[in-house]
């Protein structure tokens, strides 16, 4: 009958490689947006970069495919998911400058 409810699911992301420099934070604002789903992404200051993404499984498990592969600049490595529990925190998606 009605609309199946959508699993909300939240995803912690470490992206390992040739991430910064790349535009990899840009790019994964605009692949979020699109997709509709929330959080941040920030550059480390060891050269990876984290995100937390929240939204439908579906579109978490999209934004996570993409982060294999990133912007065509980059060059990734290996990407570390820890599944956490779904807080809902988010309006946005945001990048952030600071750790």
């Amino acid at each position: 009958m009605g609309q199946e409810q959508k699993k909300m699911v939240r995803a912690h992301l470490r992206i390992y490689g040739l991430v910064q420099g790349v535009f990899f934070r840009s790019t994964m604002k605009q692949v979020a947006n699109r997709l509709g789903v929330t959080g941040w992404v920030r550059n480390l200051p060891d050269g990876s970069v984290e995100a937390v993404v929240e939204g439908p499984e579906d579109k978490v498990e999209e934004i996570i495919r993409w982060a294999h592969r990133g912007p065509p600049l980059a060059r990734v490595e290996k990407v570390d998911v820890e599944w956490q529990r779904y807080k809902g925190e988010f309006r946005d998606f945001r990048i952030k400058y600071f750790w």
